[in-house]
């Protein structure tokens, strides 16, 4: 098989561990219909190219009292090479920030923030702007999540 070529099974199993990346390999060879050792292999091989970046636990933001999400939005004070470089270090260093996009459009960047409340967003905040020069801030509070997702859409595939 070429390299970085994806076929039917390959995307049944991509499906399959991202939404339960604890299958067992029995479990998971059944589902795409291989047997265990050529079906391991696969995974090997999905894992070795990148397709599958890491394994983890997806915990419950709300059962660990980060019920509020925000989304923040940033202006670049400047548009040279080192301060782009230092605000990406700079703001990609704080827990709360659970991701993190360079942006066309009006805002240069977009963070999502989870915290457990009002005050210690201001906290965050105060600790974000405090750390470097910044245009424009402009903070958003979700009041309901109505979908989210981890999994990949792979239709395409």
């Amino acid at each position: 098989m070429k390299k970085n070529a994806l076929d039917s099974i390959d995307k049944k199993i991509l499906c399959s561990v991202q939404q339960d990346a604890d299958v067992p390999l029995s479990e998971l060879a059944e589902q795409v219909g291989l047997t265990q050792t050529p079906c391991w292999r696969r995974l090997q091989r999905l894992q070795s190219e990148g397709f599958i970046t890491r394994r983890v636990a997806l915990l419950n933001a709300q059962k660990l009292g980060l019920a509020t999400t925000v989304i923040v939005q940033v202006k670049a004070a400047r548009h040279d090479g080192r301060w782009l470089a230092d605000f990406a270090r700079h703001a990609g260093a704080f827990e709360e920030v659970v991701e993190f996009y360079r942006m066309s459009g009006e805002y240069d960047y977009l963070l999502k923030v989870l915290v457990p409340d009002m005050a210690s967003f201001d906290h965050f905040y105060k600790r974000l702007v405090n750390g470097i020069d910044l245009q424009d801030v402009t903070s958003s509070f979700a009041m309901e999540q109505i979908k989210y997702d981890t999994a990949v859409p792979l239709t395409h595939l």
